[in-house]
């Protein structure tokens, strides 16, 4: 596949699209040209804050700051919206394509390594070969192994779960994405209606008379309802309708979600207090205000302003490489603990930095280089899902796609 401007929210060219203020509405804006690095940047701060979240215990006021989950669902809305100016076929096998060879490649290695611990899925009660079919086509929840292998092995016996807690945004985006082009006709036809949705089908979910759903549909029907509106969000924003809007307009709007989330939260904290993400009404309405907010802004970056441009290869180097990022470093984090285990069995390091052995950031500083090593390995395997040579560390200038201008009026 050559069109490299067709590409998921966790992938190496994420949406491009810059959309330029209407000076006068009888000469309407054409949309920029080339790469948006403004939203390259929201894509590599969110993957930055997934990999802070899982690596602070107790982290829980991060889902606050930066609603990563939500953000990357209306970043990928937005392009989702942009490629279907396409026939919608092509565009769905392309984006397939995309995402499911590096989620094969994720789900091979961890499957052989946990087959080798021991796992045997078609033994448990319940349990057949065809679920392990889950693994590698993200309709439902696969299985997994409470224990594998002993604490000895990849540090902690859990990580099968480890390994698998990550794959409910690869199933959310996969709905999201098979969805896509019913909604995008559903919100051209009624945009307000469309856009409430998913919230309303959240608090109908919360309500005590509820039907409760099958265990089969509960986590992705709720990550639908959680996130749907922030993905709708991505359409408002590739249509032009969010310009429209005055941002002071959109601001008190989004404020007034924001603060109805707060308050649901407050009301419904359970053992993880703040943790929106255990709180999926409030992560819906904050995530949706917060999003609305940045989308709206969309400044026009064809390149990183002033200081920031020392983080150009990093934020490159993140959007191209952002589903192996997103896919291993959970996993990762857990082969991090051994690597630190070692420093205190070295009586050195151990009485000069027990500060640092014990510290959370350490984790988060090792896992980084665990990560670039993985994407040595296997990065080149988003390359071959969009069609491209095979690039080892692709950071530098010219290594992400220039978008194909598109002439649509901002609106």
């Amino acid at each position: 596949m050559k069109n490299h401007d067709d590409e998921p929210s966790l992938d190496g060219a994420p949406p491009g699209h810059a959309v330029i203020p209407v000076a006068q509405p009888a000469q309407p804006a054409i949309r920029a040209a080339g790469r948006d690095r403004y939203l390259d940047t929201l894509r590599a701060v969110a993957l930055a804050r997934v990999v802070a979240f899982h690596s602070f215990s107790g982290a829980v006021w991060l889902s606050l700051v930066f609603p990563s989950m939500g953000v990357m669902f209306a970043l990928a809305g937005s392009l989702m919206a942009r490629s279907l100016d396409r026939p919608a076929a092509g565009v769905l096998r392309s984006r397939t394509r995309r995402l499911l060879l590096p989620l094969w490649a994720y789900a091979i290695i961890v499957l052989g390594l946990l087959f080798a611990a021991g796992w045997r899925p078609w033994q448990e009660e319940e349990g057949s070969w065809l679920d392990i079919a889950l693994w590698f086509f993200p309709i439902g929840v696969p299985p997994y192994p409470e224990n594998a292998g002993t604490t000895s092995y990849l540090a902690d016996s859990t990580w099968g779960f480890q390994a698998e807690e990550i794959l409910w945004y690869i199933r959310a985006y996969f709905w999201f994405m098979l969805l896509s082009p019913l909604l995008l006709k559903a919100f051209r036809q009624f945009p307000r209606v469309t856009l409430l949705a998913p919230l309303m089908l959240l608090v109908a979910l919360n309500q005590e008379t509820a039907v409760p759903l099958p265990d089969w549909a509960n986590s992705p029907v709720t990550d639908f309802a959680t996130y749907g509106s922030c993905w709708i969000l991505g359409f408002a924003h590739h249509e032009g309708l969010l310009r429209k809007l005055r941002l002071p307009t959109v601001i008190a709007l989004a404020l007034a979600l924001m603060a109805l989330g707060l308050s649901w939260a407050a009301s419904h904290l359970g053992e993880e207090g703040w943790n929106l993400n255990a709180i999926p009404l409030a992560q819906a309405l904050w995530s949706l205000g917060f999003c609305a907010v940045l989308l709206r802004l969309s400044p026009v970056w064809t390149a990183l302003p002033g200081p920031m441009r020392i983080l150009d290869g990093v934020v490159t180097l993140m959007n191209n490489r952002a589903i192996t990022i997103y896919l291993w470093h959970n996993l990762l984090l857990v082969a991090a603990v051994p690597l630190i285990d070692l420093g205190w069995e070295n009586p050195t390091l151990s009485e000069a930095i027990p500060w640092l052995l014990s510290s959370d950031w350490l984790m988060f500083l090792v896992v980084w280089p665990l990560l670039g090593i993985t994407i040595l390995c296997l990065g080149w395997v988003e390359d071959m899902a969009a069609g491209r040579p095979p690039r080892m560390w692709p950071s530098g200038s010219g290594t992400l796609a220039p978008r194909v201008p598109d002439q649509r009026p901002a609106g």
